[in-house]
């Protein structure tokens, strides 16, 4: 007779927490059985790097909110996502070491509780979230189930990693440039960057790249997740305007003849995997034969060479506050030897940035974020494009080369060109899996829509989840 454990295990969280809300199981129950998948799978996945396993116990058997996820067992990524009473080391050594805890809930996990959601620990994180792999020096390479020698990507890899090997069904995962988009076609999920403006990061500030969301096995999870979190906190001043009506709502909903550009190559030029391109192209027949409208098209300033290196200011500012945030919570600073090289190199190149050189970046960012939406204003309702330019990369590949620590971010860049546009404009984009490698490995593509417009992408991405169904989809791990 098969345990609770293995009866649960590919099911998704709107499925667990039905069984909760039926009376079939409790919340302890499922709680149990992540734990008892944890601690037998995730050896060779290295996935969950802090086991919060009495504490969820105990959440498990209190009187907890009844929301959307009640009793379904939850990750909580090493990065920014404080909880009372637990450590957080955004993936540092020197945090490792110290261990410190915090002493207040961000908004976003506070609605992770509201939603019923159970903590069962923190999954891996790369230092400060600052590169598509996530191998932190304090915990070691998080692995891909599909294959262990390759990444499950990054930032938010170690929470793929556990939800593609099934530990649980659904993760919290965060994205400043593809670290919920990455993960998800590394790993064979949904990842949906959400609107900036839509889920409050709140009390970090909202006007900068990155926003939150989870990564799931389904496409109900994630409007379900959508629908339990969205919405703004005390004092922001980004603000995406409110849906018409619930995001699951929009699941199975007819999004109508749509017009879709499709963007199957590199747009400055560079490889794209055949790999990619496959994935692309066939996601391209199928919406084709969905009704929608798909020709090539893309916006014009996505082939600007000079899109990245125009942020570059911004990007090694935001790292340079990030190492300050980290020397606050040790009560000192940190020191070269204590920070990622590729990590203190941003730091150090914004060091010696004017104040000049940092409104340039934003003044850069406004006018690339008009740019690339006018697009959508133009009359396109898609865009649709690979979502890496490879396939998951092996583990180590991004490491920095000695004398030269921004070289693996220059791997990085060939392996992610397709991602960060977005989270410059601000606009929703989400990965799906519909494609898997001749060797077995997931392929992702990406759908984006006009800011706001998440509605259009759950509508679509479930059109697509009932055309060619990836549920059945395992790991060989598992």
């Amino acid at each position: 007779m098969a345990s609770i454990a293995e009866d649960t295990q590919w099911l998704d969280a709107t499925a667990q927490a039905e069984l909760v809300r039926n009376g079939d199981t409790s919340a302890l129950e499922l709680v149990n059985a992540a734990i008892e998948r944890i601690e037998a799978h995730d050896g060779p996945l290295n996935s969950v790097v802090m086991r919060w396993f009495d504490h969820a116990r105990d959440t498990a058997v209190d009187d907890f909110p009844n929301g959307a996820f009640t009793g379904v067992p939850f990750l909580l990524k090493d990065l920014w996502s404080h909880y009372t009473g637990q450590v957080l080391t955004n993936g540092n050594a020197a945090l490792a070491a110290a261990r410190p805890v915090s002493d207040f809930d961000t908004n976003l996990v506070g609605k992770f509780r509201a939603a019923g959601l159970v903590t069962v620990g923190r999954s891996s994180s790369p230092e400060l979230g600052s590169v598509p792999v996530t191998e932190p020096i304090p915990y070691g390479p998080a692995r891909n189930p599909w294959s262990t020698d390759r990444t499950p990507g990054g930032s938010s890899g170690g929470a793929a990693a556990a939800v593609a090997a099934g530990l649980v069904p659904i993760a919290h995962a965060s994205d400043g440039g593809g670290s919920i988009r990455i993960p998800a076609s590394c790993c064979g999920l949904v990842g949906l960057k959400p609107s900036q403006g839509r889920v409050s990061t709140a009390p970090r500030s909202e006007t900068g790249l990155g926003v939150e969301l989870c990564v799931s096995r389904s496409v109900r999870d994630t409007a379900r997740m959508l629908d339990a979190v969205n919405g703004p906190a005390i004092g922001d001043t980004v603000i995406a305007a409110a849906p018409s009506r619930p995001y699951v709502d929009e699941l199975g909903a007819d999004p109508g003849r749509l017009r879709i550009g499709l963007l199957d190559h590199h747009p400055q030029g560079a490889e794209v995997h055949d790999d990619c391109v496959a994935a692309v192209r066939s996601a391209a027949t199928l919406l084709d034969g969905l009704g929608h409208a798909v020709e090539p098209g893309f916006p014009e300033l996505l082939a600007d060479a000079d899109l990245t290196p125009r942020f570059m200011a911004l990007w090694a500012t935001n790292m340079a506050t990030g190492l300050g945030v980290l020397a606050n919570s040790l009560g000192r600073e940190l020191t070269e030897a204590e920070v990622e090289p590729v990590n203190w190199a941003q730091a150090q190149f914004a060091k010696g940035l004017t104040a000049e050189d940092y409104a340039l970046a934003v003044a850069a960012t406004v006018a690339s974020r008009r740019g690339i939406q006018q697009w959508w204003a133009d009359g396109w309702d898609l865009l649709l494009t690979p979502t890496l330019a490879l396939p998951p990369l092996k583990i180590g590949e991004i490491d920095p080369t000695p004398g030269d620590p921004l070289a693996g971010m220059r791997r990085a860049a060939d392996f992610v060109p397709f991602t960060p546009a977005f989270n410059v404009s601000g606009q929703p984009a989400i990965s799906l899996p519909l494609h898997w490698s001749d060797s077995g490995l997931p392929i992702g593509v990406q759908l984006v829509a006009a800011y706001g417009r998440e509605d259009v992408l759950i509508q679509v991405a479930s059109q697509l989840e009932a055309a060619q169904p990836w549920a059945n989809r395992k790991p060989p791990l598992a």
